[in-house]
């Protein structure tokens, strides 16, 4: 890397560390909605509910985050996938170049923070290449100027699980070795997928969120759906659903994010009395010092499971 490359790097990652930072100082804005001190456990599995329960949006449109372009980045390129009714979104995403050997790799399907995709979590993710993966990082819908209406954890787990077939049949990718992480909302994103498909051999939120009522309380200006109705934020709620992972999963947080700590806990605990395979840790930072760490733990997580 030459010393231009590695100047633009830090600006790049600066710029996403101090845009994830600071969204995670506004203002809590009071919501209408009640906040259960313990959401229920549903026993019912999360991906059965998915195909007969449809989000009802009172405000459709796109996702709220500035953006920016979406060109390939350096070290990836850019591929399209199809999501939604009848395929009739084309989303963008980012993978990572790779040559194809004797060997398929394994893949990671990871799931950026925030509602927009940027070259910022890109460049954090060359610790999944250089340990041997193809990574896919796929933009959902009405991010980045595209096609669709955001709507806060529920359809775009649609996305998620199209942007993973993608990734499973690409050449020279083990479909059998397909692994998701993400961070932040990517981190929710990641649970609620892990709850609704069998395709991935393992799962790493890191500092997602598994409750659905406690964020949106945080962050109301989110709110595309009917919040009168319970149930839609049960359904973005892997509290509610924690039986019904279908993969092994390690739930990481900052220490500095101790909001996390008994939702981590109770997640855990729920999952375990479903015979979730589940481990929980923290690692030594906030919610965005703490990545990189997250992320080369969450290496060791997948290699462990592959092993």
């Amino acid at each position: 890397m030459t010393s231009d490359e590695g100047n633009s790097f830090l600006r790049q990652r600066r710029t996403v560390l101090a845009g994830l930072a600071g969204a995670l100082l506004l203002p809590r804005t009071a919501s209408a909605f009640d906040v259960p001190d313990v959401p229920r456990l549903i026993d019912h599995d999360y991906a059965k509910i998915r195909k007969h329960f449809h989000t009802k949006l009172l405000q459709k449109g796109p996702a709220p985050d500035k953006y920016e372009p979406l060109d390939a980045p350096a070290e990836g390129e850019k591929i399209f996938y199809r999501s939604g009714y009848g395929g009739e979104l084309e989303l963008v995403a980012w993978v990572s170049k790779y040559k194809r050997g004797s060997k398929p790799k394994p893949g990671i399907l990871f799931l950026h923070g925030g509602n927009a995709m940027g070259l910022g979590h890109w460049v954090l993710l060359k610790a999944y290449v250089d340990a041997g993966f193809v990574v896919m990082m796929p933009s959902l819908r009405g991010e980045n100027g595209q096609m669709g209406n955001f709507s806060g954890f529920y359809d775009e787990v649609d996305d998620v699980l199209s942007a993973a077939d993608r990734l499973q049949h690409l050449p020279g990718v083990d479909g059998n070795r397909l692994f998701i992480a993400g961070h932040s909302i990517g981190g929710t994103l990641t649970m609620l997928a892990a709850m609704s498909s069998h395709k991935f051999r393992a799962a790493a939120p890191i500092s997602g969120n598994p409750d659905a009522f406690r964020f949106f309380n945080r962050y109301p200006q989110d709110i595309r759906f009917d919040d009168s109705n319970a149930h839609e934020f049960e359904v973005r709620s892997a509290l509610c659903y924690a039986k019904s992972f279908k993969c092994p999963v390690r739930v990481v947080h900052g220490t500095e994010e101790a909001h996390f700590n008994d939702r981590a806990g109770l997640l855990a605990s729920r999952a375990r009395s479903g015979g979730v395979q589940i481990e929980t840790d923290t690692v030594t930072g906030n919610h965005t010092s703490a990545l990189p760490a997250e992320i080369e733990q969450s290496i060791k997580f997948f290699h462990g499971v592959a092993a």
